[in-house]
């Protein structure tokens, strides 16, 4: 998804790369535009040596290398790794973030711009993951435990929880109202502009504006969309994707390629949009019954919107 510039309004818009994906930056006032975006790096920079997995340096990196002792963590890494803990806690563990060791497993060990998109056979294993109450953070004493073997990947909560915190930063610094879209994680805050925010809804957020996909308007909070689609890759004869089902420890393999949420959070709708794919089956009837705006998108193209979500709108 990609934010979009409301039709007549005048914005301040700055896009680049971090985190491993596409960023985009809108501010109501363009002339605090800059402000907004060191704001905003200054979180991106932060969450990326706290929670990257694919860097030797990060946080995350020395928590994992470190299994089986009790480890000192900043304030920001407590907070990512409570917030994905209360994820798994909302979800009941489809979204957890002990599935470090089978992302590892299935090739998933870089970035994914440094990622083979094809490579040799592979032999998989269903074996479900450790599970998000083996994690043990104490907030309070700034402190992590993970039990030997177990590997945490943040990657279902931590963009979406930088998304929100570079909106806040960026509003805040500039004074005006801001929106944060990380590879199509987005987060507003501020004041919006008239009409809201138009975001375009579609599978792959590098993909162009188009008059031809649907758009919504947000004026505060979040939306998120999960995909199969996009990040995959082959090893031998196999097909692979990110999103792990924790059950088997295995790419989820359910009736959903793509669901978009809106949710109070960007943390909130990734949550759940990550949770429905892995739900599979149960994925659309999970999300009603979260009252969330939901838009699922089936593997042969056919499309479910639910708890409200509008019928399709054109661009201009």
């Amino acid at each position: 998804m990609t934010g979009v510039e409301p039709a007549g309004a005048e914005l301040g818009i700055a896009d680049g790369r971090a985190l491993g994906c596409g960023t985009r930056l809108l501010v109501t006032r363009p002339e605090r535009r800059a402000a907004a975006r060191a704001a905003m790096d200054r979180v991106l920079l932060e969450i990326d040596e706290a929670c990257s997995r694919f860097r030797a340096d990060s946080e995350i990196s020395r928590l994992n290398a470190s299994a089986g002792k009790v480890v000192g963590v900043s304030k920001l890494l407590a907070e990512a790794l409570e917030t994905a803990l209360r994820a798994a806690r909302v979800t009941n563990g489809a979204v957890d973030p002990t599935v470090g060791a089978a992302l590892r497993m299935i090739g998933y060990d870089r970035d994914f711009a440094g990622l083979p998109a094809a490579g040799g056979p592979i032999r998989l294993f269903a074996r479900a993951v450790p599970g998000w109450r083996s994690l043990h953070v104490d907030s309070a004493s700034r402190t992590a435990w993970l039990p030997a073997g177990v590997e945490v990947d943040l990657g279902a909560t931590a963009k979406a929880l930088a998304s929100d915190l570079a909106a806040e930063a960026a509003a805040r610094a500039s004074g005006a109202g801001a929106l944060v879209s990380l590879g199509g994680d987005i987060a507003v805050s501020g004041p919006p502009p008239d009409g809201g925010w138009r975001i375009q809804v579609g599978e792959d957020s590098g993909a162009p504006l188009s008059d031809d996909e649907e758009t919504i308007a947000i004026q505060q909070g979040g939306i998120a969309t999960s995909s199969t689609t996009v990040r995959r890759w082959r090893r031998g004869a196999v097909e692979l994707h990110h999103l792990i089902d924790p059950a088997t420890g295995l790419p989820a393999d359910g009736p959903w390629r793509t669901v978009t949420v809106a949710a109070r959070s960007c943390v909130e709708a990734n949550t759940a949009s990550t949770a429905a794919i892995v739900l599979g089956d149960a994925g659309d009837a999970w999300l009603e019954a979260m009252g969330l705006p939901a838009r699922l998108v089936g593997r042969h193209g056919e499309v479910v919107r639910l708890g409200g979500w509008p019928e399709p709108q054109p661009l201009r």
